[in-house]
């Protein structure tokens, strides 16, 4: 018997190394840290990785606009913005100032999910990556629901073969 576990490249060597290949598909992994620490950087590497490998991809932001984060991924030579047109990766705003089709009209948990699900269905079937980023957003003003709240997406979310990273910051 082999339990051996699939690990996902998080597009970022050095840490490759260090997590023996990357991080353990299917799982729920949280990047936490104080803002401007590289969280938002690490996850763009791990969606540009995905979307190499021809992974499904989903980057939600709660706390930057989609066309920040394609800027971002620009300054590493990441061309999110094609990777949109392409419909290898979705950007879900969740700034609530928008109207479009990926973009959420408020910011609660359930929301969320049924956006991402939309999201995975419209990129097809396959392994999947999923960034949101910021988490903490969801519950700034209800500090005790962040443990429900992120067991929440794990649960809904595995059943659609996402591994998830899920971005939180603290000050």
């Amino acid at each position: 018997m082999s339990f051996e576990t699939k690990r996902l490249k998080t597009g970022v060597e050095g840490l490759d190394l260090l997590l023996q290949g990357g991080i353990p598909e299917g799982f729920f992994v949280a990047v936490t840290g104080e803002p401007g620490c590289g969280k938002t950087i690490f996850s763009i590497h791990f969606i540009n990785q995905g979307v190499e490998e021809g992974d499904k991809c989903i980057y939600v932001t709660t706390e930057e606009s989609r066309e920040s984060i394609i800027r971002q991924a620009f300054q590493f030579n990441m061309d999110f913005s094609k990777k949109v047109e392409e419909n290898k990766l979705i950007i879900i705003d969740a700034l609530m100032g928008r109207t479009d089709k990926w973009s959420l009209q408020s910011l609660d948990m359930e929301t969320l999910v049924s956006k991402i699900i939309e999201a995975k269905k419209e990129l097809g079937y396959g392994r999947a990556r999923v960034v949101i980023d910021s988490l903490s957003a969801f519950w700034l003003d209800k500090p005790a629901m962040a443990r429900r709240y992120s067991y929440y997406v794990k649960k809904v979310l595995s059943k659609w073969d996402f591994t998830i990273l899920a971005v939180s910051q603290y000050a």
